[in-house]
């Protein structure tokens, strides 16, 4: 669709419904961001719910990187979609995977089917970022971005402070299945709200009013029929009173149609899954599911799937990773071999292809590449912090339990969407790469304070001045990365660049925690060779030290990349930005 520019056609209203649907959006980043981290606290419930001991942490694995591998691999494709489709069906679509995939979580009773919701998770809830970035691009022009950024950004990390608190105020009255149910519920509204608020102008055709009513019957006949199915699957999957199951006419509805069958396979495990199946063949027809796959044969499929297959082996080699044996897992090598045949495959692929998923030239400004680069190494110095500062609480100090180690968190991470929203407001004024810097700076040397804590800094009170002051450094960078790749890239791969950011992001995080975390253990093991005598707590800290230690050369690292490949970014231009595009 071509895009129009915003300041000749655009109405006071018409801006006004978009800026609520951004706020809308900006919710909807924040409750996906709340849903990666819930599940830190309901993790062991939800192993005890599929089988797996709590000694057998690595059996859970594939309930965390499942959830990664849907939010990093298939990201690039849906930041492509976006740009060729417009950011507000993707929202819509993303918010419908998320939904989804929080429905199947909350009535899971084995691992894969977990696995399965986790992934669809992922999918929708990284969906959600890019898509949102490239709205903030439409709707408010170079000079205007950084505050929206900058908001869009302290969400999303707010999801970090909110989550576990989330969480423990749900596992209090209810089991772990509430916290998903409350997500699906939650999808369902910010589907309605964003439905409602799209945008149809004269420049996408007036729709057909039979055919549009046609469609919202039948959409919400679909809606009545799956929530139907989802209280049948509800009854399938959770077991129930003993008095019902054993009865010799209901009871019979629970059992297996085959010897060793699933939930799935009894009576009313089958009903649900026909139930489930109506209900998407009729949501199909009322949203045009066909035309909409038809419309996308402009994507490079291709493409995309080779990416993915890269991002994905990566993810699998780190996130799955023992660091106390390598630093990534024993099939590590395997699945980095894989995504480095795949990466090949994508660069001859980007040559070969007419319209290829990352279209060329469109990356090749410095500050677009480097936005990269940067985003990278934010994420490896980051992961340090939400990993390694709770670490140090319950390893230095006697009697912290997880809630004490939280807390101890919760002051780097209230800082971090306080400094997103003022790296924001300083994009206008200041280059991004100065204001990146700064911010990484303050967070090397939050890291060298750490660095330098024993077992008895968190007593004192200055121990919140470094956990401030890295969370605000952290937040600090956020906009200006992100503002710095929209004003590199043209109008039309917003989508594409916003989602690139965030997959080097999510990459630096992985690679760091990994690599991080067997330095931290490489200096435990000497320091235990060279002095017997330390204890548990002795070498727990100096392991934590060391992480610190490396992580804030991370930052300063980050910190320089920035102020070389910032140069020149336009953040502070007087473009316009292009319109809300929506299809018809």
């Amino acid at each position: 669709m071509t895009a129009v520019p915003g300041a000749a056609t655009t109405t006071p209203e018409v801006d006004r419904r978009s800026r609520v649907l951004l706020w809308f959006c900006a919710g909807a980043v924040m409750f996906a961001a709340i849903d990666t981290y819930v599940v830190v606290l309901a993790l062991p419930d939800m192993m005890k719910t599929v089988g797996i001991n709590p000694d057998e942490l690595q059996r859970a694995a594939p309930i965390i990187s499942g959830f990664l591998l849907g939010y990093v691999a298939v990201l690039p494709l849906i930041g492509r979609i976006a740009d060729l489709r417009g950011p507000v069906p993707v929202l819509a679509g993303s918010l419908v995977a998320f939904t989804v995939g929080s429905a199947i979580t909350t009535v899971s009773f084995d691992l894969t089917s977990l696995v399965v919701g986790r992934f669809l998770q992922g999918v929708g809830g990284g969906g959600l970022v890019p898509a949102t970035m490239a709205l903030v691009a439409a709707l408010y022009p170079v000079e205007r971005r950084g505050l929206p950024l900058g908001i869009v950004s302290a969400v999303q990390e707010l999801g970090s402070v909110l989550g576990p608190l989330f969480g423990a105020a749900v596992l209090a009255f209810t089991t772990w299945q509430g916290i998903f149910a409350i997500n699906a519920a939650a999808g369902v509204f910010l589907w309605v709200v964003v439905r409602a608020l799209r945008r149809v102008g004269p420049e996408h055709g007036v729709p057909d009013v039979p055919a549009l009513s046609r469609a919202r019957l039948t959409a919400r006949a679909a809606a009545l029929v799956l929530a139907l199915a989802a209280s049948v699957a509800t009854l399938a999957t959770v077991y129930p009173v003993r008095s019902i199951q054993q009865d010799l006419t209901y009871g019979e509805v629970y059992v297996p149609l085959t010897d060793g069958g699933s939930r799935w396979v009894t009576p009313i495990g089958l009903v649900a899954l026909g139930l489930a199946a109506v209900a998407a063949v009729a949501l199909g027809v009322a949203f045009d599911t066909v035309g909409a796959v038809r419309r996308l044969g402009d994507v490079d499929v291709v493409g995309a799937t080779y990416l993915a297959v890269a991002l994905g082996g990566i993810v699998l080699a780190f996130a799955t990773a023992d660091p106390e044996v390598s630093v990534f897992s024993e099939q590590g090598p395997w699945f980095l071999l894989g995504s480095a045949v795949a990466l090949v495959a994508f660069v001859l692929h980007l040559r070969r292809a007419a319209d290829p998923l990352v279209p060329r030239g469109s990356l090749t400004a410095r500050p677009a590449w480097g936005s990269l680069v940067v985003s990278l190494l934010v994420g490896w110095a980051l992961i340090a912090a939400l990993v390694d500062i709770p670490l140090f609480a319950r390893t230095a100090e006697k009697g912290y339990d997880q809630l004490d180690a939280a807390l101890v968190l919760l002051r780097f991470l209230v800082a971090l969407p306080v400094g997103a929203v003022v790296g924001g407001l300083l994009v206008r004024h200041l280059p991004a790469g100065v204001i990146t810097a700064v911010g990484m700076v303050a967070a090397s040397v939050s890291f060298w304070w750490m660095a330098g804590w024993d077992t008895s800094s968190l007593d004192s009170a200055l121990a919140t001045v470094p956990l401030v002051l890295g969370g605000f450094g952290f937040g600090l960078a956020l906009a200006p990365v992100n503002a710095a790749m929209l004003a590199s890239t043209h109008d039309h791969t917003h989508g594409l660049a916003s989602a690139l950011v965030v997959v080097a992001r999510m990459v630096g995080m992985l690679v760091g925690i990994s690599v991080l975390t067997t330095y931290g253990l490489a200096q435990l093991y000497d320091a235990r060779r060279t002095d017997a005598s330390l204890g548990v707590r002795e070498l727990g800290v100096l392991q934590e030290q060391a992480v610190f230690e490396g992580a804030a050369v991370v930052a300063l690292l980050a910190a320089a990349a920035a102020l070389a490949l910032f140069r020149g970014a336009p953040t502070r231009g007087v473009q316009t930005g292009q319109l809300l595009r929506a299809p018809s």
